[in-house]
């Protein structure tokens, strides 16, 4: 996320904004805020400009000060005294539930807050393809974290999957959704599966996996034949050793 700052609002902020009121200082807003929350999507802007009540004390310069959670942002020298605005863009899916903060520098309880309520989708549209050997396990996963919540589906061929047969397990935990088959089969598990995701916002989203059962490869007990190889060498080493002076009289008579 990059955080400009900017003295004055976007022209079409100027014309929507609503004041969320705290005291002496108050935030104006775009898009419009419902109370202190702010709704908005990912990849959108989002402008806030916090004002001090003239009211109050009007020959008064008022330092501002804005934080994002509890980190402070760098303001221009200008964008300080009695006015001063921020501008967010873009707005990322890790900027949901991030509170701006303005407040007095001389007087921190004074002050007013908005939070960020970011619609995005899951990140999903890939199609991944998986050779898998007979009898191995194998966990099939995709990326349901959204705001909103999603439901989620998982097909195979595109018939929505009978879990009760005990081929396959799911787990999801609002962040992961996962599709677990042990000990595959070709006549089973072989085949197109799919994660779909629906969304109330942003439709339907799916990732899709191609799953292919191979015959299991025959692999070779590697670590015993070394063993055995070593074995098999230091015997010979030591039947030489030990009749190496026949060998050498051997060699001296021929």
């Amino acid at each position: 996320m990059r955080l400009l700052v900017d003295v004055s609002v976007l022209l079409l902020c100027f014309v929507s904004r609503v004041r969320v009121i705290s005291s002496a200082v108050f935030i104006e807003s775009c898009p419009l805020a419902n109370g202190n929350i702010i709704q908005t999507k990912a990849e959108e802007t989002i402008t806030l400009t916090c004002v001090t009540d003239p009211s109050i004390d009007s020959s008064n310069q008022n330092e501002l000060q804005w934080y994002r959670n509890s980190a402070q942002v760098d303001l221009n020298e200008g964008n300080r005294l009695n006015q001063s605005s921020l501008c967010v863009q873009p707005i990322t899916k890790e900027d949901n539930g991030v509170i701006f903060t303005c407040q007095l520098k001389g007087n921190a309880s004074v002050n007013s807050s908005v939070e960020l309520n970011v619609q995005f989708a899951p990140d999903l549209n890939d199609t991944e393809e998986l050779s898998v050997e007979k009898q191995s396990d194998v966990v099939l996963s995709c990326e349901i974290r959204a705001n909103p919540a999603v439901t989620v589906v998982w097909k195979k061929d595109g018939e929505v999957l009978d879990l009760t047969t005990g081929s396959y397990k799911t787990n999801s935990d609002g962040i992961t959704s996962t599709l677990s088959m042990q000990k595959v089969k070709r006549e089973v598990h072989q085949g197109t599966y799919m994660c779909e995701v629906t969304s109330s916002v942003f439709g339907i989203r799916s990732n899709t996996f191609k799953v292919t059962v191979e015959e299991k490869t025959l692999q070779f007990p590697l670590g015993p034949i070394i063993a055995g190889v070593v074995v098999i060498a230091s015997t010979i080493i030591l039947a030489i050793i030990s009749r190496l002076d026949k060998i050498i009289k051997w060699c001296k008579r021929n």
